[in-house]
């Protein structure tokens, strides 16, 4: 059974103090969790990732990284490696994010380089897909989703589903308020599914958790859980209030046991 994931992206927020505070009093939250069925994962800038992990220490909470080089080392200054993040204990990795893809240009054969690279340190991918506005008014979002996953997954195989995580992120909808429907997300999420199914079998495509990201906010949270194919959220801005994350994780937590029972 999928579980549902509360991937919580801070970007570029937060002092070392703010990161320290967040972190102690989320870990002392959890605590009062009876049970805890969702995963509950923040991805923290880089500078924070080491001490993040310190904090956490045995608790249930997992960190991710926000973006990872293609290059295992090198003479490439600023970038991180996912060997160095291996060596810190990280075990989680965003890639493909719109953000990078729209302010670095980064492209899908990058994307499947990272992914790559990630697979051999045994870090989890996050790997994010979606469609633009103009694309969404063109009608060409399946088109624009199924080429994305075939480059990123050209001639990659995949043994167990755990061995990546799926976001699918309507650019339109992040950090502008819009939402799109749990029904039209619902549709991507299908399709991205349909497309697993296809390529791998069936049985992965089931167990392959896919993330929604698109404004996600603690008032709509329970509805795209709602539908089939949604399995959690990659959540930008709701997630930097330790009361909002709280509040998408305890909904994740509830809708997960409803899904057990």
């Amino acid at each position: 059974m999928r579980r549902i994931i509360v991937a919580g992206n801070w970007k570029m927020n937060k002092t070392r103090s703010e990161m320290q505070d967040f972190i102690t009093n989320l870990v002392t939250e959890l605590d009062s969790f009876e049970e805890l069925l969702a995963l509950p994962l923040i991805c923290p800038p880089y500078v924070y990732l080491q001490e993040s992990k310190r904090i956490c220490g045995q608790s249930k909470l997992e960190i991710a990284a926000q973006d990872v080089s293609k290059y295992e080392s090198g003479a490439y200054t600023g970038e991180i490696s996912a060997p160095m993040l291996s060596s810190i204990g990280v075990s989680y990795c965003i890639i493909g994010h719109s953000e990078r893809r729209e302010y670095h240009n980064e492209t899908d054969n990058e994307i499947r380089d990272k992914l790559l690279i990630l697979r051999k340190e045994r870090i989890v991918p996050i790997i994010c897909v979606g469609e633009k506005l103009e694309e969404r008014e063109k009608g060409t979002t399946s088109d624009t989703i199924i080429s994305q996953l075939s480059e990123i997954f050209r001639d990659v195989e995949v043994n167990d589903p755990a061995e990546q995580i799926i976001a699918y992120e309507p650019v339109w909808a992040i950090g502008t308020g819009k939402t799109a429907t749990p029904e039209l997300a619902q549709e991507v999420h299908s399709l991205i599914r349909e497309w697993l199914a296809e390529r791998y079998s069936s049985d992965m495509a089931a167990g392959i958790s896919i993330l929604y990201g698109g404004s996600v906010k603690p008032d709509n949270f329970a509805s795209l859980l709602q539908e089939p194919d949604i399995d959690g959220g990659l959540i930008g801005g709701a997630s930097l209030a330790l009361v909002d994350y709280l509040t998408l994780l305890k909904t994740g937590n509830r809708i997960a046991g409803t899904l057990q029972s």
